[in-house]
């Protein structure tokens, strides 16, 4: 036998981490690494934070799951808080971004055919990335996630990001809704204009289409707003999150307002997890940090802290770095190396980052961040950065 016990799906770097600590982690072998991935964006309050750790083990004391065959008393708060702080008007609760996203393809759907018509088809942006069921996967489109898993889900039709007369021009009498990210995070984090997203809220209440957003990875406080679509004014119909809702517990949601949502009536949907005592126990613990007062102004703060540091380092290594793009905590390094290359170097410097599309570092720090940790990310990444310069190897 040479296929390993754990299926080789992941092309893992050589670091095994034991612990954590706020925005540090420690391997097994005792090295230490300033954490500006957060698990691709989900350690939103860094790692063992107290009020974390403290309700997960009181949860873990007494109730761990029961099924969604009987009321969930932790899921009522958690629907209510973020009804109370969203568009939304209700809220079902799975395990991960991609179920939040299947579901919200599920009320597309369904919402139309509730309308008497059989509209089914989605726009979705080319560069997405939406997870990796069979229907995610379609949704997105990219070739290099779908090779080898065909025929190809049908119901997706892709344009441009940021192309508004595109989107226009895609609309057929099958269509039944339009599907994007704020911000791009895969693809390398590249943020949707506000006039562009503006603009699909028109035309979607123009044509009678739900307007849905993912997101995954750009939401929970990430970009200095609970959500980052409220930079824009606006909002949408059909939204899933997850990632940092949970803060590393394995935690998703598609929140919905009443009119995209009031088809999915008992059997319409379900989940054997989701939902459950311990995941709602840490996502309420979530948002009590981050919806206490001041939180979002910190990130914003730090943010505003960050960024001039890390455009400094742009003008310093051209041959290395080229722009910082994103927003708020989601930032993105274009880089004129291979991305892959920085990556590396920063490990050497004892700093975690993730790669994305477009030859793009990702910088995902903990939302928990202070000047020690913007110092050290800084120094760090002046390190690598003046390693590979040289043309060397950090």
């Amino acid at each position: 036998m040479t296929i390993p016990a754990v299926m080789p799906t992941y092309a893992r770097f050589d670091l095994a981490f034991e612990r954590g600590e706020g925005a540090w982690m420690y391997t097994v072998d005792g090295r230490r690494f300033l954490d500006f991935g957060s698990g691709i964006a989900v350690n939103a309050l860094g790692h063992a934070h107290p009020h974390l750790v403290k309700v997960l083990q009181d949860q873990a004391a007494t109730l761990w799951h029961t099924s969604n065959m009987f009321h969930i008393p932790g899921q009522k708060t958690l629907a209510e808080r973020l009804v109370a702080n969203t568009f939304a008007d209700t809220v079902f609760f799975c395990n991960s971004g991609a179920e939040a996203l299947e579901l919200s393809i599920k009320i597309a759907r369904r919402y139309q055919q509730s309308q008497g018509n059989g509209k089914y088809r989605i726009i979705t942006a080319r560069n997405a990335f939406h997870g990796r069921t069979l229907a995610t996967l379609a949704a997105a489109g990219q070739q290099k996630y779908l090779e080898g898993f065909g025929p190809v889900v049908e119901g997706f039709d892709h344009v441009a990001f940021g192309n508004l007369n595109e989107a226009r021009a895609a609309i057929t009498p099958e269509t039944a809704a339009v599907l994007v990210e704020p911000i791009q995070g895969e693809g390398g984090i590249t943020p949707a204009s506000a006039e562009y997203l503006r603009g699909l809220r028109a035309m979607c209440d123009e044509y009678g289409l739900l307007l849905m957003f993912d997101e995954v990875q750009c939401g929970v406080g990430r970009t200095g707003k609970l959500f980052d679509h409220e930079w824009t004014g606006i909002t949408p119909d059909v939204m899933a999150v997850a990632k940092g809702l949970g803060g590393g517990f394995p935690v998703g949601a598609c929140l919905a307002t009443e009119k995209a949502a009031a088809c999915m009536t008992a059997g319409s949907h379900g989940s054997t997890f989701g939902g459950n005592p311990l995941a709602m126990a840490v996502a309420n613990g979530v948002l009590d940090v981050v919806l206490a007062p001041g939180f979002l102004d910190q990130v914003n703060a730090t943010a505003a802290s960050l960024w001039p540091k890390l455009q400094a380092l742009v003008a310093k290594y051209p041959s290395v770095l080229t722009e910082v793009r994103g927003r708020g905590l989601m930032i993105g390094l274009k880089c004129a190396v291979t991305n892959s290359d920085l990556v590396k170097a920063l490990h050497a410097q004892g700093m975690v980052t993730v790669a994305g599309g477009d030859n793009v570092v990702r910088l995902l720090p903990p939302l928990t961040i202070g000047e020690e940790e913007i110092a050290a990310a800084i120094e760090k990444l002046d390190g690598a950065c003046a390693a590979l310069s040289a043309g060397g190897a950090a």
